[in-house]
């Protein structure tokens, strides 16, 4: 299971970012995080072509599809879909990783017998302004 955001465990933060200019603010080799949504295309379009790393925040089975045909690296969705988002995902040998928010460490015991493939926290969230 990967760890974003836990306390004693080090990993990578993620660069909520809400269009292109933001992306300039961030860090070489961020993982960029953003929202699905049709209007945010031409943002998912640019860090194609310049083949950034980026997770999408989706809130259907559909945007789950979507947001790995598009190349993202992380998916994250909602605690109600995240049996079914990573089952697909096993399915369809997806290449990017499944994950969801948690409030609480206790959580974590319920998403690992899930099979979720990861669990972030709040705080590994970064937001950059344009």
């Amino acid at each position: 299971m990967l760890f974003f955001g836990h306390r004693f465990i080090a990993n990578e933060n993620f660069y909520h970012i809400l269009d292109i200019d933001a992306i300039l603010k961030t860090p070489p080799q961020a993982t960029l995080f953003l929202k699905w949504d049709e209007n945010n295309l031409d943002i998912i379009s640019y860090m194609q072509e310049n083949n950034l790393s980026f997770a999408l925040e989706v809130e259907t089975l559909e945007a789950v599809m979507y947001a790995s045909a598009l190349g993202a690296c992380y998916i994250f969705v909602p605690k109600d879909l995240v049996k079914t988002a990573q089952s697909v995902a096993e399915n369809y040998l997806f290449d990017a990783k499944i994950l969801v928010f948690i409030e609480h460490e206790k959580e974590i015991e319920s998403m690992a017998l899930l099979g979720i493939d990861g669990v972030v926290f709040a705080n590994a969230i970064v937001k950059i302004s344009s």
